[in-house]
């Protein structure tokens, strides 16, 4: 296998995790003896300063050519000016619409040695397996007119909610597939009582059940959907849904885990590129401290071989290899709470591919 990967590290702990996702990626090539050939480019923040703009030209030109991305993290304290004219999550977002990457897959498990890093009890947590898969490229975050004036002597903001059929055929159409590989449900949320974009949405969704007579559909509305998600997370399978709830709703799955740290996510489109990110923020606090947790970047960097790539026994590996270091007791600070060795952002990476050359020479 010959492919090229982007390796965009970005802002904050960006740069350190996306260093230990990359040696691990280097690492299973060798094994696999697979030819990847990696470049690195800017994003963000840090492509605000030097280039002027949070995705320089090259950055989405030299993503348009590669097999894939994997990204760190953007934003930080000193891009947070509200009235700022660029902003790092500017590039973030004009990446995916530039790389037509529609649908987000947020994949939250919980391994059982972490119960005690989540603030929910035990007993709910048991077998909490969901993916969500998020639209990505429409509602809010895109729609036009997007604008803020003064009327009146009173200032004013708009943005608009807008959604084709096309837009949503796609992304509830991929869960629908995605749960053909898993239990078989899907959980369709909207706001259908309220808003025309969702029952639109719904109607939809109804209309793709229809080719998959196999999976199960329910719909929820999202706040009814944000309470049973802590009160029933083990009753979710596949869960799709618009742009702005699927953004809040995987962030408040991530505490099943016990640690935003943990979770991986993979953006894809029609074809085989995707952008591969963990989905925690650049926590500034952290950076340069060596104390962030990998796992997350690590875990998407096998999403990154699995769905880009085609190497599904090397990302069975990557992810038994983070289990197993869990299993065994190694934490980061942010899991401090759980039982086990505290490491460092370095030392998390170096105990994982430990694990990897163990268990392909076990093989």
């Amino acid at each position: 296998m010959k492919a090229t990967i982007v390796l965009l590290p970005g802002d904050g702990i960006g740069p350190e995790v996306v260093r230990e996702a990359h040696q691990v990626l280097e690492a299973v090539a060798a094994l696999g003896r697979h030819e990847l050939t990696f470049e690195h480019h800017r994003i963000g923040g840090v492509a605000i300063d030097r280039d002027g703009e949070p995705l320089p030209p090259a950055t989405l030109a030299a993503c348009g050519k590669a097999d894939a991305v994997l990204l760190g993290a953007v934003g930080g304290p000193a891009w947070d000016d509200p009235g700022a004219r660029l902003r790092p999550e500017q590039g973030l977002l004009a990446l995916r619409k530039g790389l037509r990457l529609f649908a987000n897959l947020r994949p939250v498990r919980v391994h059982p040695a972490l119960a005690a890093a989540s603030p929910l009890k035990p007993s709910l947590l048991a077998g909490v397996d969901v993916l969500f898969v998020r639209e990505l490229t429409g509602g809010l975050y895109f729609g036009q007119p997007r604008l803020r004036e003064v009327v009146d002597g009173k200032r004013r903001a708009v943005d608009t909610l807008e959604y084709g059929e096309d837009e949503i055929a796609r992304v509830v159409r991929l869960a629908f597939r995605l749960a053909r590989g898993r239990r078989r449900r899907v959980t369709s949320v909207d706001k259908a009582n309220v808003l025309e974009s969702s029952r639109l949405w719904r109607e939809v969704a109804l209309e793709i059940a229809a080719e998959f007579p196999d999976v199960t559909l329910e719909h929820q509305l999202v706040d009814s959907c944000a309470m049973r998600l802590v009160a029933a997370p083990q009753s979710f399978d596949v869960v799709v849904t618009e742009n702005l709830f699927g953004d809040i709703l995987t962030d408040e799955a991530a505490v099943f885990a016990g640690s935003l740290g943990l979770v991986p996510s993979a953006s894809l489109g029609d074809g085989p590129r995707g952008l591969y990110e963990p989905i925690h923020g650049s926590a500034p606090d952290l950076a340069g401290k060596d104390i962030a947790n990998p796992i997350g970047t690590i875990l998407s960097a096998a999403m990154l071989l699995r769905h880009s790539l085609g190497l599904v026994r090397e990302a069975d590996l990557v992810e038994r290899a983070v289990a197993s270091v869990i299993t065994d007791g190694a934490r980061t600070a942010d899991l401090a709470a759980a039982p086990g060795e505290v490491l460092s952002t370095s030392a998390m990476g170096e105990r994982i591919r430990r694990a990897i050359s163990e268990a392909a020479a076990a093989r």
